[in-house]
């Protein structure tokens, strides 16, 4: 399954650097202990730099998918550009990890599409309508990401 999700022309600004590292080690310290950030259930996702190979870690909101499994939203709070982890999947699809309930798990991740997209993106916004405001603050159309346990896991 593709990552093809290209970025959009316009949308909210995206922080990077230093600042932006300090709090996400900060807010994945959170995840850790709580399993929640800003009001809704958040795992720590572990994926590998795509041009770098360095393991990068970052906290993201997720929303049960079928049978246990995690829904993402590529949301970047509505930027333009889809967020580096979106496309450190892609690049790596077989070395990415999540943190949730005190577990690390090994998953494969796939892009939904179609139907399965509008099904799970009714399921978001009714339980987060934030993400509905990130939509309507870019002209891409957000990528939906369903995580499942690796084989042998």
């Amino acid at each position: 399954m593709s990552f093809d999700t290209s970025a959009g022309t316009r949308g909210a600004r995206q922080p990077t650097g230093a600042i932006l590292r300090w709090v996400n080690r900060l807010v994945a310290r959170r995840i850790r202990k709580t399993g929640t950030t800003m009001g809704f259930n958040a795992l720590v996702l572990t994926t590998v730099g795509r041009k770098s190979g360095a393991e990068r870690t970052t906290p993201v909101g997720w929303f049960p998918g079928p049978d246990g499994t995690w829904l993402i939203v590529a949301s970047a709070a509505g930027a333009a550009a889809n967020p580096a982890w979106y496309h450190n999947i892609a690049a790596h699809p077989d070395r990415i990890r999540i943190e949730v309930d005190g577990r690390k798990i090994p998953v494969t991740a796939r892009q939904l599409r179609g139907t399965e997209r509008e099904r799970a993106w009714k399921q978001i916004t009714a339980a987060a309508p934030r993400f509905a405001g990130y939509q309507d603050k870019t002209d891409r159309q957000l990528p939906i990401i369903h995580l499942t346990p690796s084989t042998g896991s």
